[in-house]
């Protein structure tokens, strides 16, 4: 009689065994996601057209209270006018905008439409990015893109918040300080004339420089967990961050170096936390890790015990005989 062929390992006994020879289970979760050229252009193509359409609806809601969102992002800077103006007489009783072209205002109400809406849409937008990139992740990692979704939102909206309330008033007081009714003792006088549309790129820069700063250490976070980077790389490059936050602070801050220090400062701490996080997560799969490979090992020493422990001893059978 022919002997039947060894019938294949059940997949609930050994979890970790893959149905590729030689391929491991996890290596075989990233081939699952993996995809060809054309299939991430459409799955670019696909995230692109959903970021858009929300976009959209997020750019049409603002528009219709345009006007109501230019009140609030004037609020800081007459808050600051309104405290400096009884000791300077240059800045007179109130704030006032002023538009040099008949089209400045309607261009000026369309670009808060457009900047309101990517913060309403923010939440839609962050989702497509974590489904563009969750193909390169593992199964149980690819769980998590409403979380991520939810956390980039309440990020983005956390830096933008401090903005509003601690940055930009004390930046607007800070730089409304340089008006004066009598520059020098010489008579001369220096005057603020505050444009709607100049105003408006100033607040939107610091608002949305801020929002995005605040995204590090979830960015951080998610490269941790695929494996770019590791706490140890991360504190090897303290130093060059925090050179670099402040050459990122100069390029998402208008040209003034309150403003830049104010984003510098977040900067440097937000990426320390960082580092904290990625140590959680690097300690996490290298503990994985080696219980992965220590796992394998034990069965193959505990195998090896139970035959010794099943083979009777020699000299046991010797002193039998002797018997």
């Amino acid at each position: 009689m022919s002997e039947s062929p060894p019938s294949k390992p059940d997949s609930a006994e050994y979890p970790n065994e893959s149905p590729h020879p030689g391929v491991t289970a996890k290596e075989a979760e990233l081939a699952e996601g993996r995809m060809a050229c054309s299939g991430h252009i459409r799955e670019l193509r696909d995230r692109l057209r959903n970021a858009v359409i929300a976009l959209t609806i997020g750019f049409g809601i603002s528009l219709k209270f345009a006007e109501d969102i230019f009140v609030i992002l004037a609020r800081p800077i007459q808050e600051a006018w309104l405290k400096l103006s009884p000791d300077n007489d240059a800045l007179g009783t109130g704030v006032s905008f002023y538009f040099h072209g008949l089209i400045d205002p309607f261009w000026a109400y369309f670009s808060i439409a457009f900047w309101s809406g990517i913060f309403i849409a923010s939440p839609v937008i962050f989702y497509q990015v974590w489904k563009f990139i969750s193909p390169g992740l593992y199964k149980n990692e690819r769980r998590w893109g409403v979380a991520f979704a939810t956390v980039s939102a309440m990020l983005f909206f956390l830096g933008a918040t401090f903005c509003y309330y601690i940055v930009l008033p004390t930046v607007c007081e800070f730089l409304l300080g340089y008006s004066n009714n009598n520059l020098g003792s010489a008579n001369i006088t220096l005057l603020p004339e505050l444009t709607i549309r100049d105003y408006f790129d100033f607040a939107k820069r610091l608002l949305i420089g801020f929002g995005l700063i605040f995204e590090l250490p979830l960015v951080i976070l998610v490269m941790a967990v695929m494996g770019l980077v590791t706490h140890r790389s991360l504190w090897k490059f303290n130093r060059w961050a925090i050179l670099l936050s402040f050459v990122i602070s100069a390029a998402l801050t208008p040209p003034d170096i309150y403003s830049q220090m104010f984003m510098a400062g977040p900067l440097i701490v937000l990426y320390n936390i960082s580092i904290i996080l990625a140590f959680f997560v690097t300690i996490s799969k290298e503990r994985k890790q080696r219980a992965m490979e220590a796992g394998p090992n034990e069965e193959v020493d505990e195998g090896a015990k139970g035959d010794k422990s099943d083979t009777p001893d020699k000299s046991d059978k010797s002193d039998k005989s002797d018997e």
